[in-house]
């Protein structure tokens, strides 16, 4: 063959090669192309109303709690608790019997049984002994120091609403014409002691247990304290409680005692 018709066979097989090449680019770009237009795929999101919710983690076990024992005192190994008692006695029912002594007072229930409530009585030289009977009931009492109280202690209020607060506590029980009185207090750890000027004091919920159970006229019979000193009992007279609690005195040196 000549040299003319070499080269025309090669540039005939020279063609449909660069044909193909050229094919393959475009159909590379197009795919490209393509694949930069498409969106990003967003993310599916979970309704919240339909999201799964996890199982908190188990609390970590904690240990028992220490059992707190009960504090008591002395007089309190359930002595001054509320309860029926056998009580030998020949007074009426709903008669109020005091004994001063052993911090008991006693509601006749019958010849033979009596309720009987922990009290706090008079301290040494306030304690008295008698007869008197119930004049007049009153809820939530109102206090005013008697001018005798108030001159042992001059920083006392002169006058304190009734109410939580008030020595007196929820219920008072007024006996005869007398300034004694069978009441509540703010202090229940007084009962079983001696601490008064002379009346008679109960738990808030004891008085009101035993104000609804007497009525007025009920006769009251305090009996005497037996003790060896004759200061510490003297016969009834017009005295008032000497408060469940006691005030600090502005005018007195720290430490100083109260009278």
């Amino acid at each position: 063959m000549g040299k003319r018709a070499k080269r025309g066979k090669t540039e005939t097989l020279t063609l449909p090669m660069a044909a193909k090449v050229a094919v393959v680019a475009i159909a590379v770009a197009a795919l490209g192309c393509g694949l930069l237009s498409r969106p990003a795929v967003q993310p599916v999101r979970i309704p919240f109303a339909h999201q799964a919710v996890l199982p908190a983690p188990p609390a970590p076990a904690s240990a028992p709690a220490p059992q707190v024992e009960t504090q008591k005192t002395a007089d309190t190994p359930g002595k001054l608790v509320r309860q029926v008692v056998d009580y030998i006695s020949h007074e009426a029912p709903g008669t109020v019997v005091i004994d001063t002594g052993n911090t008991f007072l006693y509601l006749v229930l019958n010849g033979r049984q009596a309720m009987r409530y922990g009290i706090g009585v008079g301290r040494e030289g306030f304690t008295w002994s008698g007869e008197q009977s119930v004049a007049r009931k009153t809820e939530w009492p109102d206090w005013r120091p008697p001018a005798d109280m108030l001159s042992r202690q001059p920083y006392l209020p002169r006058f304190m609403a009734g109410g939580p607060g008030n020595p007196l506590g929820a219920r008072a029980m007024y006996l005869g014409e007398t300034e004694y009185r069978i009441h509540g207090t703010n202090k229940p750890d007084t009962i079983g002691k001696r601490v008064s000027s002379g009346c008679i004091r109960l738990t808030n919920e004891d008085v009101a247990d035993l104000y609804e159970r007497v009525k007025i006229g009920t006769k009251v019979i305090v009996l005497p304290t037996m003790r060896p000193n004759p200061s510490a009992h003297r016969p009834l007279q017009s005295a008032t409680d000497e408060a469940a609690i006691r005030l600090p005195n502005p005018a007195s040196a720290p430490g100083r005692p109260s009278t």
